[in-house]
Parts: C-alpha cells; structure tokens; sequence
C-alpha cells in the first residue's frame, strides 16, 4: 500500500517519460499527460472523480508486463531526440495540414448547413495549423539549436556562448505556454467531433477527415509529451552544468 501511495504522488509526466506504454491508460480516463503533465495521479484522479488505486492497478499491469518493442526515448542523447522529433513529428505537421485543411473546407462546404459543428471544428484548426507552423520555425531556429550548442559543448567540455534569451528556460516556457494552447484547442475539437465520431449520415469524406483529425491529435500528444515531459527538463539541467 506505501507503494501505491507513493505512486500517486508522483507526476503523470515522469510515468509517461519512463514507459509511454502508460500513456494508454492516461488517455483512456481523459488525463492529459502531455500539457498537463506536471500534477500527480492522486490530484488528476481527484479532479476527474476517478479512485486513484484503479487507475494504479492498471499501470502496475503496464509496467509489470514485457516491455516488448517500446522506445526509451528518455535514454536518448538530446540532439537525437531532437532530430527524431523534427523529421518525425514536425513533418508529420507539416504533411497533414495541408491535407486537413482541404477536406474541412469541403466538409464545411458540404454539410455546414446540416453540421454548423464544422464551421467551429474549421475555424480551430486553421488557427492551430498558423500557431503549429510559427512554434515549430521558432524551436528549429532558436531552441534547438541552443541545446544542441549544449549538447556539444559538454562532449568537448567547451563554453558556452550565453543566449541573446538570457536562459534556457525562457524559450521552453514560451513553447510549453503555446502547447497549452494547443491542447486546449484540440480539447475543443474532440468535444466538438464527439472524439471523432463522425455522425451516421457521414460521407467517405467525413469518416476519413475525423479518423485524420484523431490520428493527428494522438502525434501531437507524443510530440508535446516528448518536449514537455524528456526534452524541456532535460536541456534546463543540461544548462546548469555551465553556470
């Protein structure tokens, strides 16, 4: 029982870090583990009127099993997690958006008058894709580049040259800030979409943009997690070896 009471109060965030197997039973009782990941089991159960000892004995099951095929990401250097995250999840960004954006105008063009849902589901993600679009140019150009700088610099026990932004951990509060905002408009978009559950008179159309708008939310979910939860704490300590 002292374990289990432990557990709860530790952060979602650093569960996910260890195995993001755990993930699965975040998402499945609507616990964000990305944006939100920073508050404990006991106060995200607390909050949702979950009884935290389920909701532990289901990521003991997790943690219990065969770790299989799962990626350790936390055990990354940081310039390899920084690079997987920018041709994984920033091109994944990059390749959809489009592709969203094209099939919501139809939606809306199509069903708008039967759906009014899918004028606000629209006006959403094409705000999301502008902020997405501006937050990764500013971590490719700026952040990323600081911590790899860090990265380097403790290889070849070096100095670093400090940043026009003073620390480390002003960009990352920005960045972390702007996730927020993402979270929360993908929050809005799966009520909207019923968690993407197109409704019964729905076209080809329709079923393949919700299960695209899902798939989407679940790749931002892991690309937040990843900076927010291994990256972003990672660098500040990094930081600090040089001050």
């Amino acid at each position: 029982m002292e374990t289990l009471e432990k557990n709860t109060q530790k952060e979602i965030g650093q569960f996910v870090a260890e195995d993001y197997r755990t993930a699965a039973v975040f998402s499945k009782y609507k616990i964000d583990f990305c944006c939100n990941g920073n508050r404990t089991i006991e106060e995200a159960c607390n909050k949702k009127g979950i009884d935290s000892n389920i909701l532990m004995n289901e990521i003991d099951a997790i943690l219990n099993s065969n770790r299989g095929e799962t990626i350790d990401y936390k055990s990354w250097p940081l310039d390899l997690l920084i690079d997987y995250i920018e041709k994984k999840h920033h091109r994944y960004v990059e390749e959809k958006i489009p592709v969203l954006r094209q099939f919501l105008d139809k939606l809306c063009r199509v069903h708008g008058e039967r759906h009014p849902e899918l004028l606000k589901i629209n006006e959403l993600f094409t705000a999301s894709a502008g902020e997405l679009a501006s937050h990764m140019k500013k971590e490719e150009l700026i952040l990323f580049p600081f911590v790899k700088q860090l990265v380097k610099a403790k290889l070849n026990s070096e100095a670093v040259r400090a940043p026009q932004f003073s620390t480390v951990e002003n960009p990352i509060a920005m960045m972390k800030h702007e996730h927020d905002n993402e979270g929360e408009r993908f929050r809005q978009i799966a009520e909207l979409t019923d968690n993407y559950n197109p409704p019964a008179d729905a076209c080809n159309t329709y079923r393949v943009t919700f299960a695209m708008l899902d798939e989407f939310e679940k790749d931002l979910h892991l690309h937040i997690h990843l900076e927010n939860n291994i990256l972003f704490p990672e660098a500040i300590k990094l930081e600090k070896l040089f001050t």
